[in-house]
């Protein structure tokens, strides 16, 4: 039932019709009156300035001109027609060229006629030219919304060939804002709007897409962009007000001969001070009595495996069981041997569970589960199906949280009457301003030390005639006993992307190092799951020095023993990505080296990116360059949360704005968490709207 303007589907707007609003629907998402308001222009043209002809000297922006047509001629047949019209202003000549619509457009055309005109020009033949110009004539009376400023929107082949390239969406925007219905309520506090001296909303929907001059625009961006902002945080930490005050969670009230055991008798290192202080913040969460959702951050071998296994102990100790969740088999084997390796001698009983587990072992482990018996399941996307059921589940556990969807996770939840404590775990470093944007709800802890003894890999940027010289020192490092990955950004040659692929790699090091005096391994996301293991364990038993890989590996087994990271084409990978591939290397005491392999042919970007690597092995600010550089669409696993498909806000260049909305929601929350008291009505309601459009996951992280 539509219950207000906005909401009407986007077909019963003049102009608009089926074929037309199932194609909008289909490339734009735009289903409804609203959803068309917040498809927001990319970028605006100045149309206020008029240029003379002879002041264009490149062709990298738009101009606007105004001229008389001189002469107007045709050429070519059926599909290679072509007509074409010459304009002067006394100052020079440019041609305007249509390779289609053509008899429309000569019906426009009239030669000693002045027309202003305006496109992107181009050279050729020694001669300027603009293809499928937009024509005015002087004398055009603007109508309402007609202002100086055009705004462009993005479009796509299928929709330019229902007549919405950028000029359609804008009839269609100018035909919405000019209904006699159009209206739109607005949605923040006047004490907001007064203290923060923010456009209306109704006022900044309409500037956003037609602003009268430049000064506008900036107020009504400013208004959307903290209205987008306010509203993610104003969400986020009413769910953690919720949760934390009205989600009964388990009581871990004790440490027990688990924990005890292993950490007097079994760990044979010392813990860092930052570990210590993590479980310490952990600890307090599963006394009190509310549900923990806590994300814990820590470089690769920073020790997060450790600190998640102490905490499972203590929920071992307090009768619950608990499970870890991993994004992959290798990983989950991985965790799965490192953990029941630890255990080794305190009798605790634990088991697998991945898509290659028989059958009979499956039924072994439903059955343990059920009964209570089985302590700890590790496992994958195995441990959220429907007959995994537990006793008695207290405490999950996820690796590489950013790898599984949302709803995968809420799964886990549901497989207690009172919900688990849940501890995710991240490798990747998060930016502040992603973090207090994508995890708001959550609390945090942050493993900012690395275990003593862990030297920083050394990193190199090396060109590619220099091949051999690193051919000589990988076997320099095998001759020392230490182990190698070549990794590459393809499996297949690319006819797009000049890239050494891994098929031709592969052929490369075979040659350079020749059995049996090395032995060679390789793995990618197309081979299958068992192949992959197989390789994957003759590498970690040191059966192959050299494992030739694409970036499957990134978040894969820890091989110890590996000290040298080749990254082939190294421009082709993100920051975060490169340190993430960097850290599968130096997990033992030994210096470990990384080498960045690339062409000379360098973006600016890609030379940042590339002297950041080298500069530093700071996690936490290659992420904030990372951010930076590629924005947080482009980042892993941003996209799949379902909160950063921002329509206006960029969380880099606004960070600003960001910081104010997060204060203002900070304070509003503290002063009336459930927004019942009357002045913040407005906020309950548009609350209320946004969680009936979006199902709200926020609960479960």
């Amino acid at each position: 039932m539509v219950t207000s303007f906005l909401e009407t589907p986007i077909e019963y707007l003049k102009g608009v019709g089926p074929a037309r609003a199932e194609m909008l629907k289909k490339e734009l998402q735009i289903f409804s009156f609203g959803e068309l308001l917040s498809f927001f222009p990319f970028r605006y043209v100045d149309r206020s300035k008029i240029y003379k002809i002879e002041e264009i000297k490149d062709d990298s922006s738009y101009f606007q001109v105004k001229g008389t047509i001189t002469r107007i001629s045709s050429a070519g047949s059926h599909r290679f027609k072509r007509l074409t019209a010459t304009i002067t202003d006394g100052t020079g000549e440019i041609d305007l060229i249509w390779f289609q619509g053509i008899n429309w457009v000569s019906g426009l055309l009239s030669t000693g006629k002045e027309y202003i005109v305006f496109g992107k020009p181009s050279w050729f033949n020694g001669r300027l030219n603009i293809a499928h110009p937009e024509l005015e004539s002087p004398s055009e009376q603007p109508t309402a919304l007609s202002n100086a400023i055009r705004p462009f929107y993005r479009s796509t082949d299928n929709l330019k060939s229902k007549g919405l390239d950028s000029k359609g969406i804008s009839r269609m925007m100018k035909t919405l804002l000019l209904s006699d219905k159009f209206t739109i309520p607005e949605n923040l506090t006047e004490e907001i709007l007064g203290n923060l001296r923010l456009m209306g909303r109704q006022e900044a929907f309409i500037n956003i897409h037609f602003p009268s001059d430049h000064a506008t625009l900036k107020k009504a961006q400013g208004r959307l962009k903290f209205e987008e902002l306010f509203y993610i945080q104003l969400r986020l930490l009413q769910q953690k007000f919720i949760r934390s005050h009205k989600l009964d969670g388990h009581i871990f009230p004790k440490v027990g001969d688990n924990l005890n055991n292993f950490y007097h008798h079994y760990l044979s290192f010392e813990l860092t001070g930052a570990q210590k202080r993590v479980i310490k913040e952990i600890r307090s969460d599963l006394r009190s009595g509310q549900q923990m959702n806590r994300l814990l951050q820590g470089d690769v071998g920073s020790g997060k495996t450790l600190v998640a296994l102490m905490i499972m102990l203590i929920a071992l100790d307090n009768g619950y069981q608990t499970c870890l969740m991993a994004p992959t088999e290798i990983l989950a084997n991985q965790h799965y041997q490192t953990i029941s390796g630890m255990l080794s001698g305190l009798g605790i009983k634990m088991a697998l569970l991945t898509g290659s587990t028989r059958q009979a072992e499956r039924k072994k482990i439903f059955g343990e589960l059920l009964d209570g018996s089985m302590q700890i399941l590790i496992g994958t996307h195995a441990l959220i199906e429907e007959n995994v059921l537990f006793r008695h589940l207290g405490l999950v556990v996820i690796d590489e949280q950013h790898r599984f969807g949302v709803e995968q996770r809420a799964r886990l939840w549901d497989k207690n009457i009172i919900t688990p404590h849940v501890l995710v775990m991240t490798a990747t470093p998060i930016p502040r301003t992603l973090a207090m944007t994508l995890y708001g709800d959550l609390e945090f802890s942050v493993i900012d030390e690395l275990p003593p003894g862990r030297k920083p890999i050394i990193t190199r940027h090396v060109y590619e005639p220099r091949r051999a010289e690193v051919f000589k020192f990988i076997r320099k490092m095998i001759g020392q006993g230490s182990q190698v990955y070549i990794v590459y950004p393809l499996i297949k040659e690319s006819e797009t992307l000049d890239l050494r692929n891994l098929m031709e790699g592969f052929e490369t090091v075979k040659t350079a190092f020749p059995a049996p005096e090395y032995a060679i391994s390789m793995v990618h996301g197309q081979m299958k799951q068992q192949e992959k293991d197989l390789e994957m364990q003759r590498f970690l038993q040191k059966e192959t020095q050299i494992m030739v890989a694409t970036t499957v590996i990134e978040v894969g087994v820890d091989v110890t023993n590996a000290a040298v990271m080749v990254i082939e084409n190294a421009e082709r990978f993100g920051l975060s990505q490169l340190h993430q591939l960097r850290g599968r290397v130096g997990r033992g005491g030994d210096q470990a080296y990384c080498i960045l392999m690339t062409s000379y042919k360098l973006t600016a970007e890609a030379k940042t990116r590339i002297e950041t690597m080298v500069s530093t092995n700071d996690g936490f600010f290659i992420a904030e360059k990372d951010l930076q550089l590629r924005g947080p669409g482009d980042l892993e696993g941003t996209q799949q949360s379902g909160i950063l498909n921002l329509k206006i806000a960029d969380i880099v260049k606004d960070e600003k704005i960001l910081k104010y909305a997060r204060n203002i929601a900070t304070d509003i929350i503290r002063e009336d968490p459930v927004l019942e008291k009357e002045k913040n009505e407005v906020l309950s309601r548009h609350l209320k709207m946004m969680n009936k459009f979006k199902e709200n996951w926020g609960l479960i992280s």
